[in-house]
Formats: C-alpha cells, structure tokens, sequence
C-alpha cells in the first residue's frame, strides 16, 4: 500500500512538472469555438490567437475554428501561434473564407499548421517566400537563401507532420507560388483537407471525420449538435491590432511630429503640442510592435526638418520639394516591412503632399506672426501717435495723450501744446517723444 502511495505521488509530482505527458479528459461539451480574424499577422493577433485557445481548452471545446483572412504579416508571430496550435488539447481548424479571401505568406504557414485545413470556392493561399527589413528580397543573395531555406524547411515541417504535400509547401516558399482552393484540395497529397461554402458547411463536412494530431493521436471531431460561441478582440486588442498596421503607424508619427513643429513655433498653444505627444508615443508603440526600417523613419524626420526650413530660409520651394520626396520615400520603406502587406500608394503621396502644405502654410503664418509689430507692452507704444496736452521741450516734462491715456512726456525740440506728437522710446514712465511732422503737413496741406 506505501509503495502504490508513493509511486502515485511520483506519478503525480512528474505530471506537475511535465515529465509525464498530461492526458486531458475526453470532452462532454458540444461547444465550438469560431474566431473571424482579418488583418496582417503581429503580437497582437498572436495575443488574441493564445487567448482563444486557452479559451478553448479550459471550456472542454470540441473544435476551434479559425475564419482567416490575411495577406501576411511576421514570421516570428507566425512561429509563436503554431508553436500554440501544436500544444493546444483542442484540435484547431484553420478556415480560409469566404469568397475572394486569401491566407498569403504567413497567413499560409498557418493553415499548413491547422489540424483541419478548409478553403472556400474562390479562395487561395500560398506566396510565402520570406523578405527583408525593407519589404524586397534581400539583396544579400547568401541571406535572402539561408532565410528562403530555413523557412521552407518549416513549412515542409508542417506539411510532412499533417500529412500533406510538402513539395508544394516548400515551391509556395522558395518560388512563391500560391494555390487556388481547387488546385489544393486536388494535389496528390493535397494541401488542404476540405471545400466549404461557410462555417455551417463546413461543420456539417467536419461532423464524424478522423483527425491526426501533431502528436499522432487520432480524434474523431463531434459536430452534430454543435454550440457556436463567436469569439472576438478585445477594445484594447483592436485599438492595439489598428495602431500596429504600418500605414496607420506612418500616419501617427508624421501628425506627432507636425503638431510638435507647430507647437514649437507657437508655445504656449497646447492643442498640438498634447495631440502630437500622444499620436507620436502611439507611433512609438506601433514600431515596437513592427520591425522597423531605420532609414525610413530617418528620412520621414528629414523631410519634416526641410518643410521647417522651407518655411524660414528663402530656397525657392527645393526645400519643400525636397521635403515631399524625403516623406513619400520614407513612407514608403516604413509601410514595406510586414511581409505580405502592400504599399498603398494612394494614401501615402496625398498623406505626404498634405503634410507638407500644411507644415508649409503653418511655417508661413508662424514666420508673419513673428514679424508683426508688437501691439501690447513697450514695444506697442514705440511709433504710436499722439497730441501734447501741455508745452514739452528739452528743460522740462509736459504730459501728452496716447491710446486714451496721459503720459508724462519730454521731448528733445519744443513742442506746442496740442500739437500732434510721435512715441520714440520709453524711458521708465516717462515717454521720450518728437513732433509728428507728417500728420502736421497732412493737416497744412488740406
């Protein structure tokens, strides 16, 4: 009896420290989980990817089911989120739909990986040749194949473990073919398991069909009577998931550092100062979640300083053109570095034509603000016009009247009394005057 004791606290003290491989108990629940992901691969959908199968696997799930739509995204998410399929007790099905979607590049990694692979009519998958930092095939030709290779080997990886055709996972690498849902349900082995119209289909062709876990282990999926629970991002996911698309990140970081450049222009005006704080430590957080090209970040800096500089220093618009150039270059090497997501051209050129009118009509009104004349203060009064109320010359003090006001007055010739008077200088409270001759011939002549 001590022995069976003791042996079962061992058997149990492996388990806890995964020494013995942890046997889940069959599932009593009908609930099926499905998650709509559209949207490029980063840490936040890895995130919520986690949390969906944590989900799944502490409810007892029958089946997760993952609607995918995406035209790629990073490569080391992409690894984190199969790496959790692999482990999940719950088996997963990747499901690429509806109509007109695709699963590219890592999108394709991902279905490779799926315990159920689907497609719908119309769909296609596949192109998931690796790219550098800059958004190109590396010009390094030693790099760009040491990467090709080592990320064909994973997707022949995936393909030989969930027995299908690992010739054509490893051309959709290194010669970036992509699939059509036919063209991947018909391979001889196929890329894919089935053809659904939408998720009821789908269920319906998954209820009583055997399945092979990355492990070995045969499941026979249950989908007869089939709870859906649809789950979703979180607000925070969301904000976070739209912040870290690379167009949105070029967007906040440009406005971040115009209202920085205008506040500096105008202190003390707050408003874009506070907005270009926050929108360039969003930016911040964008680039952390996205790899970044120095240069490109560098010459979106650039381009700001020379729309600056265009507003101060006379260069007949080279500046401000230069400026643009530097903008559209810049983002066009920040928005190239997710893998699978193209440069949309028509928001960055207006977004660059754009900022850079208005950093130029802003350095404008700036420039013409500072070199008003000073209205207020002792500045204001230096060329002010006004009438003596008393006699004023070198040897005495008189008082004048100016804005409404009476001053006491002295004034280097003698001034009649309610002769017209101009403001020279101030010396304390005394204002130092002289006669306003030009408004005395004005007054002569008519």
């Amino acid at each position: 009896m001590a022995r069976r004791a003791a042996a079962g606290l061992l058997m149990l003290m492996a388990w806890s420290v995964g020494v013995v491989p942890a046997q889940s108990p069959p599932s009593t629940s009908n609930l099926v989980i499905v998650v709509e992901y559209d949207g490029i691969i980063h840490p936040i959908s890895a995130e919520f990817f986690d949390e969906v199968i944590t989900r799944a696997d502490t409810t007892g799930a029958r089946l997760v089911i993952f609607n995918l739509r995406t035209p790629g995204g990073l490569l080391d998410s992409t690894r984190t989120m199969v790496s959790r399929m692999i482990a999940s007790r719950t088996p997963v099905v990747v499901f690429v739909g509806p109509s007109g979607a695709r699963a590219a590049s890592a999108g394709f990694i991902l279905t490779l990986a799926a315990d159920v692979a689907a497609m719908a009519p119309g769909t296609h998958i596949g192109a998931a040749h690796p790219v550098s930092a800059s958004g190109q095939e590396n010009p390094d030709q030693t790099m760009s194949d040491k990467a090709a290779s080592d990320t064909a080997a994973y997707a022949r990886t995936l393909a030989e473990a969930r027995h299908r055709n690992v010739a054509l996972a490893a051309e959709a690498v290194l010669e970036s073919r992509a699939f059509t849902d036919q063209e991947a349900l018909t391979a001889t082995p196929p890329l894919i398991d089935l053809v659904a119209n939408d998720i009821d289909d789908l269920l319906a062709k998954l209820d009583g069909r055997r399945v092979t876990r990355f492990d070995g282990r045969e499941v026979t999926l249950d989908t007869s009577d089939a709870v859906i629970e649809r789950m979703e991002m979180s607000r925070r996911q969301q904000m976070l998931s739209a912040i870290a698309h690379p167009q949105i990140a070029y967007l906040l970081l440009s406005l971040g550092m115009l209202g920085l450049v205008v506040e500096l222009w105008n202190p003390g005006a707050i408003f874009p100062g506070v907005v270009g704080g926050i929108c360039l430590l969003l930016a911040f957080f964008a680039f952390q979640v996205l790899p970044v090209s120095i240069a490109g970040i560098l010459l979106i800096v650039l381009g700001i300083g020379l729309l600056v500089l265009e507003a101060t220093v006379p260069s007949f618009g080279v500046l401000g053109i230069g400026g643009v150039i530097s903008l559209v270059v810049g983002a066009v090497m920040v928005t190239s570095e997710v893998p699978g997501v193209s440069v949309n051209y028509q928001f960055i050129v207006p977004m660059a034509i754009a900022t850079g009118a208005a950093a130029l009509l802003l350095g404008r009104l700036a420039m013409q603000a500072q070199n008003q004349k000073a209205v207020t203060g002792a500045e204001g009064l230096i060329g002010q016009r006004g009438r003596a109320l008393s006699a004023l010359g070198p040897d005495g003090f008189g008082q004048v009247s100016v804005h409404g006001e009476i001053w006491r007055a002295q004034c280097s010739q003698p001034v009649a009394e309610g002769a017209r008077i101009r403001v020279t200088a101030l010396d304390g409270l005394t204002l130092m005057v002289e006669s306003d001759n030009e408004t005395t011939n004005a007054v002569s002549t008519t």
